[in-house]
């Protein structure tokens, strides 16, 4: 195996079609984000966008683990706290933003094959591709609350367009979701049993990429092997809770709504073990959660990434993202010392000043 942290290669197919592969090869540390990673993939992104006989793209990981847990977040604490700047954090982030939203807007098919964790940063590449596959093994979160963070990578794009406030829920709880709720939430579009992946990848070599359109080919051999997956589709718990999902974050504001997820928090389900998420959380986080969902309801994708890139370099910057990874990742002790113990006892400019440039 080779020892690049993303490793390329491009299958030839019929006639003069190949399809090219990006494949994230950094197994031990869950296929986590490097710069380095996210550079080269941007850019071998832009070559086979350019390249006329790349019919599509096929992005996955290597074991079975991980599709991606998030970005290299020990890195960014270390660029934070042991050379004492946040200019390594901005590029990080910057260029981050960068290739998600070239994934997004990408002129060829994607198929991103999203078995394993998918978290964080790992959404950020599987949710702009335009054919994302999910397993039996999927496992999908949005986290960042539990490290003085918040759902960054265009969430505040994509957790809107999930019916009605599951992506509020999501956002705020850093709920864990399978393959099938990934689907009813609207950022997968396909499962597919995980043993089933060498005959997809078979299937799509040797088809007849020009005979019609590529998108056309992706979709109908994607189609048949979900055929053949129903029988392994576990149930959709954000689709059960869906109404009481609902209730709980339909709010004024978000203290309220903090209040009624703590009471979800004492049942013994899965609404209720989501729930309990909120406990761990940054105050902070939880508010800039909120305020973010709710002011980029309206802006586009390019809107919301810069909106995020003004964030998340604030919290370069501000601390609460450090304590957050020094007692998760660094330190492990647990006891995150946030700035304000509680929602209630927040100053105002504190959230204000994240949001200015």
């Amino acid at each position: 195996m080779s020892d690049q942290p993303i490793v390329f290669e491009e299958w030839k197919s019929t006639g003069d079609a190949s399809i090219g592969v990006a494949r994230l090869n950094a197994p031990r540390s869950l296929n986590s984000l490097s710069l380095e990673m996210i550079r080269r993939l941007r850019s071998q992104l832009q070559h086979w966008a350019s390249d006329p006989g790349i019919r599509a793209v096929w992005l996955e990981a290597s074991g079975d683990k991980a599709f991606c847990a998030g970005g290299d977040i020990v890195a960014l604490y270390r660029s934070m706290t042991e050379a004492g700047s946040a200019i390594e954090g901005e590029r990080f982030f910057t260029e981050e933003y960068q290739l998600d939203y070239e994934i997004h807007t990408f002129p060829k098919p994607i198929v991103c094959w999203g078995n394993g964790i998918v978290m964080g940063g790992g959404i950020g590449l599987m949710v702009g591709a335009s054919h994302r596959v999910v397993t039996e093994h999927s496992t999908l979160a949005m986290p960042e609350v539990s490290i003085g963070l918040y759902p960054d990578v265009g969430a505040g794009w994509f957790l809107n367009r999930m019916p009605g406030d599951v992506g509020l829920f999501l956002g705020l709880t850093g709920a864990r979701i399978n393959g099938p709720d990934a689907l009813f939430a609207g950022i997968a579009d396909r499962f597919i049993r995980h043993d089933l992946k060498p005959g997809v990848i078979d299937a799509l070599v040797g088809a007849e990429w020009q005979r019609q359109p590529a998108h056309h080919v992706v979709g109908s051999t994607l189609r048949q092997f979900e055929c053949r997956s129903t029988e392994a589709m576990p149930e959709s718990a954000v689709r059960t809770h869906f109404d009481e999902i609902n209730r709980a974050v339909d709010t004024e504001t978000v203290e309220q709504a903090a209040h009624q997820l703590a009471e979800l928090g004492s049942r013994d389900d899965w609404l209720g073990r989501s729930a309990k998420g909120l406990g761990g959380a940054s105050p902070t986080s939880l508010a800039l959660t909120w305020r973010h969902y709710h002011q980029s309801r309206l802006d586009s994708l390019a809107q919301v990434l810069d909106s995020e890139l003004v964030l998340s370099c604030n919290c370069l910057t501000k601390g609460e993202f450090a304590e957050g990874v020094r007692a998760l990742l660094i330190e492990k002790d647990g006891q995150p010392r946030w700035r304000y113990p509680s929602l209630a006892s927040m100053d105002s400019e504190w959230i204000d000043a994240f949001f200015r440039q």
